[in-house]
């Protein structure tokens, strides 16, 4: 009996408790945000901003993978390169392995995606606290982020249409087929709350007090270097 043929004997259990939801949806409004405002001078504070919160959201989503729930953990889906070539084979053959949780590919691509994360918000931040040494580099981070990005998102359009599920819907529900002692117990849903709360709060506080914050570093007066930038 295939995978497809067991799944269709359960009913969808709980995968992604709250905060792993929230995380990356707020990741990927950022991160969007961040690269369309990086050009444009007017938008530098908004820049800074979310570029910031790349940062301190990917260091949050690290300790849930370390300490978080079964499927949130990186144990659960960091797997070796064969495990994710067998899986990519499987795909292209249209015969892939079932997984609860990422898949050995997706895996790869979620720890890839944390790095650069970090590395690209770290040297933005360096460029407007060091100066432009690290401008280059946080350039090139940037844009291999978003083409990995671009190949995650037709990895999840592939993998939905393939496993006749809807991974989109899975990671705003939560929910996955699978049998019940797969699923986890609770959501989380304070601690996800809270951090949406915390983002929001941080977004509203930083936007609306331009002089306070990062609004040292994001003005061009403020910036090492950078004292003579006109606006766009």
């Amino acid at each position: 009996m295939n995978d497809s043929s067991l799944l269709s004997r359960h009913g969808k259990v709980l995968v992604w408790d709250l905060p792993v939801r929230v995380f990356h949806w707020l990741l990927a409004a950022s991160f969007a945000g961040a690269w369309l405002t990086a050009e444009h001078e007017r938008w530098r504070l908004l820049h800074v901003t979310l570029g910031c919160t790349v940062l301190a959201l990917v260091v949050l989503r690290i300790a849930w993978g370390l300490f978080g729930t079964r499927h949130a953990r990186f144990g659960d889906f960091v797997r070796g390169p064969g495990t994710a070539l067998r899986y990519l084979g499987g795909l292209v053959r249209g015969k892939p392995q079932h997984y609860l949780g990422h898949n050995p590919a997706g895996g790869i691509a979620i720890v890839a995606l944390l790095a650069l994360g970090v590395s690209a918000a770290a040297t933005g931040l360096a460029t407007y606290t060091l100066g432009d040494a690290y401008e280059h580099v946080h350039e090139v981070l940037a844009n291999v982020m978003l083409a990995l990005v671009g190949v995650h998102v037709a990895a999840v359009v592939v993998s939905s249409w393939l496993h006749r599920e809807n991974l989109v819907t899975a990671m705003f529900s939560g929910r996955k087929r699978g049998a019940p002692a797969e699923g986890i117990a609770r959501p989380w849903r304070g601690l996800g709350i809270a951090l949406l709360v915390a983002v929001l709060g941080f977004w509203g506080w930083q936007l609306s007090h331009p002089a306070d914050g990062l609004g040292a570093i994001a003005t061009p007066e403020g910036r090492h270097g950078h004292g003579g930038d006109n606006d766009d």
